[in-house]
């Protein structure tokens, strides 16, 4: 599908990841084409699910969200049903804003925004309650150096 997109989508979507909260008048004018043709390739772009949802940035320290951890998981198991079982569980703790399969010496990466090592110690047990896991590495973020960049368009 990346080869349907030109420069003036990717304007469009350069112009949203900055603020989604553009009006359709302002984002036109931003990207240089009409309302209409605006409209029109904002609907391509939300039927293709390149453009998903509208979403706000929300500044998590503000929150008082000020620990990360990155959570490298290793299991022995690697069935479709053991990995439906871990991804349907995974889903449900709240604190895990990324969730990936990698591939080198971990299987799973999590990344993990809460409160505290308390809070982030409540998340480790129920990570740990529902399927067995070979190991779990967890990595304390020091300092947020670049948080949530848009896709270089």
């Amino acid at each position: 599908m990346a080869e349907n997109i030109d420069h003036i989508d990717r304007a469009i979507l350069r112009a949203l990841q900055r603020d989604s909260a553009l009006s359709q008048r302002e984002l036109a004018e931003a990207v240089g084409i009409s309302q209409n043709a605006c409209w029109r390739r904002l609907k391509a772009l939300r039927d293709t699910e390149i453009l998903k949802g509208s979403t706000a940035r929300v500044d998590r320290k503000a929150l008082g969200l000020g620990l990360v951890v990155f959570v490298m998981l290793r299991t022995r198991h690697h069935s479709a049903e053991w990995l439906d079982t871990f991804r349907r569980h995974v889903q449900t703790i709240p604190e895990v804003v990324d969730f990936f399969r990698i591939g080198g010496d971990y299987d799973y990466l999590l990344k993990v925004v809460t409160e505290s090592m308390d809070s982030y110690d409540a998340v480790y047990q129920r990570l740990i309650s529902k399927v067995e896991l070979d190991s779990v590495t967890s990595y304390f973020a020091m300092e947020s150096i670049v948080e949530q960049r848009p896709l270089p368009l």
